[in-house]
């Protein structure tokens, strides 16, 4: 351990608060929470952990803490710092898709919609609606029920919907605000449990319409019910309550956990969802970090149910809900079944888990201990590629622990080479990427991989070192006459590194160079399919897109166009000026 580390060691606090471990570049890349930060900092730097943990402590070059007034601070600040800094070794919810919510709009002429995002405009929210085809099929039955306005904008007339009875087209008429009033109401008390209530007053109105001898109405009404009964009434009522609740398990092994959450809307179970993910606290507190990161993103219920290994009130405060442990009876039973299913989960998921850090993590610090320098996690690979010198381009790729980070891809055009020049073409691309790397602080690759031998590394070598200044670990592949990776060679002078075929670094090298070829001829594809499309009447003053289609079409071919006069020109209704231009262009 370095001194400075044990210098800040020793004078740590005995007081709540969070800790930010940072790697050799300054980057943040843990944030935890402790009730006593001096014993919790230093558990990472004494004693034996797992592979995972290890894994964290060697990228440990430095660490800040913050000291807090209580546990619940530390819990929140630490949720807000993980935020702010996206450490890689934190557990983060990806925001990719959030669930959809049904939603009434504020408008004047209030809308029934389905949205994934929830925001402070007064609509009403109901959800979230873990299934999106159970979402389209509530929001259908409400508008066959509730003829609420249906357009985003107001139309000029009625449309199909007013004269199918399911909108009150307030585009056309007068449409009050005691009306919508009570409309909203009803969708409400519907959402919220009532649609039982609904489907009686319907049965009532179509027995009415069907002693009237009004058939078709008593149908339509018929229909509704038969609609209710499919949508709302799939499931079996797990409570009467109706309440919206959440209710949570989970498991942990081997420095994994899973969590398990049931979704209960109008007292069903209609859905759940499974997270996986390492950790490095007490699972209590990890589950504690995962439920307050949960609910940044998902809209709160009126209750939480929660194992009773958790601090409930503590979550309590953190969530602003009623957080409680079931004792007894169906609520203790959901709890239990959350947990078990966690459980299940977990070890079925180990296999895939431990195979998935053998090509990945593990491949990549192997990867290190065989070229001799720190495990490189972070990775990016360079290759070129243009026929004959013809639209140069040049591709760049990253991998980060050992899989790519795809929105870090770079497509680069050779803007200062002329003709196949690879090496050149190398050279550019390096001194762009890099120059831009110091300008603007972008974080270094632990090592750089060329796509090529000898020639293509001692160009890169030496913008790196005599031009940039910068000591970066490069490597070169080596291609065999079948195009397949062949030997990796590193140093100055380079030096094969004999790799065993069948090891995971050596197939995390095959998927590398795999990878950016394919990403490199995609994009030179692209260029020359732009390129394809060009005209020989690009370049002339007067042809624009519309006269230069003009006059293919009257021609046909640029064969029968080079054939003639400029009369002949002037028929496709070019001016004789424009068409004297086309006529010198193509005897050229």
């Amino acid at each position: 351990m370095k001194d400075h580390l044990k210098e800040k060691l020793s004078i740590l606090p005995d007081q709540p608060g969070c800790y930010l471990m940072k790697d050799k570049y300054g980057t943040v890349i843990y944030v935890g929470k402790a009730k006593v930060l001096k014993n919790r900092v230093r558990s990472y730097f004494t004693g034996s952990h797992d592979g995972k943990t290890q894994r964290l402590v060697q990228d440990i070059v430095d660490f800040e803490y913050i000291v807090t007034s209580s546990n619940l601070e530390a819990l929140i600040l630490e949720m807000n710092l993980i935020k702010k800094h996206d450490p890689k070794y934190n557990v983060m919810l990806k925001d990719d898709k959030g669930y959809p919510f049904i939603k009434i709009t504020a408008e004047k002429q209030p809308r029934l919609v389905i949205t994934r995002k929830v925001k402070k405009d007064k609509g009403k929210y109901f959800g979230p609606y873990p299934n999106a085809q159970s979402a389209n099929e509530t929001k259908k039955l409400l508008d066959r029920i509730y003829p609420l306005r249906k357009c985003s904008t107001m139309p000029d007339r009625a449309c199909l919907y007013y004269h199918i009875g399911q909108c009150l087209a307030p585009c056309v008429y007068e449409v009050k605000e005691e009306q919508n009033k009570q409309l909203i109401e009803s969708i409400t008390k519907f959402l919220n449990g009532g649609h039982g209530e609904v489907k009686n007053e319907l049965h009532e109105k179509m027995m009415k319409a069907s002693e009237e001898l009004d058939f078709e109405r008593a149908k339509e009404y018929r229909d509704q019910i038969a609609h209710i009964e499919a949508t709302m009434e799939k499931q079996k009522v797990a409570f009467n309550d109706f309440v919206d609740r959440d209710v949570f398990g989970y498991s942990y092994d081997k420095g994994w956990m899973c969590v398990q959450v049931f979704f209960i809307r109008q007292g069903k179970l209609i859905e759940r969802e499974v997270s996986m993910f390492p950790f490095y606290h007490e699972p209590e507190e990890d589950f504690l970090t995962f439920i307050g990161q949960f609910y940044a993103k998902n809209l709160k219920p009126k209750e939480v149910m929660v194992p009773h290994t958790i601090d409930a009130s503590l979550a309590e405060q953190l969530l602003e809900v009623e957080v409680h442990h079931p004792k007894r009876g169906k609520k203790k039973e959901l709890v239990e079944l959350a947990c078990k299913n966690a459980k299940i989960a977990l070890h079925e998921k180990f296999y895939l888990i431990e195979r998935d850090e053998e090509r990945t993590i593990k491949a990549v610090e192997q990867l290190g201990q065989e070229i001799g320098i720190d495990a490189p996690y972070r990775i990016e690979a360079f290759d070129n590629s243009n026929i004959q010198g013809t639209d140069p381009v040049s591709a760049m790729i990253v991998f980060i622990d050992g899989k790519p980070e795809k929105k870090e891809y770079r497509k680069y055009k050779i803007k200062t080479v002329k003709g196949p020049d690879d090496y050149e073409s190398m050279r550019e691309v390096v001194r762009r990427r890099y120059t831009r790397v110091l300008k603007e602080g972008l974080p270094f690759p632990d090592l750089i991989i060329i796509d090529g031998g000898r020639g293509h590394l001692a160009a890169v070598q030496d913008v790196l070192e005599n031009e940039l200044g910068l000591l970066v670990p490069t490597a070169g592949l080596v291609k065999d006459d079948k195009h397949r990776t062949a030997n990796l060679m590193i140093g100055d002078p380079p030096e094969i590194v004999q790799l065993e075929r069948n090891s995971q670094e050596f197939y995390l090298l095959q998927r590398i160079q795999d990878e950016v070829h394919r990403f490199a001829i995609t994009f030179h594809r692209q260029i020359r399919s732009k390129s394809a499309f060009q005209s020989v009447l690009d370049d002339i003053p007067g042809v624009g897109e519309k006269r230069k289609k003009a006059i293919l079409k009257h021609f046909g071919s640029v064969k029968k166009l080079r054939e003639a006069t400029v009369e002949h020109i002037q028929e496709a209704g070019v001016p004789e000026a424009v068409a004297k231009l086309i006529y010198n262009k193509l005897q050229d």
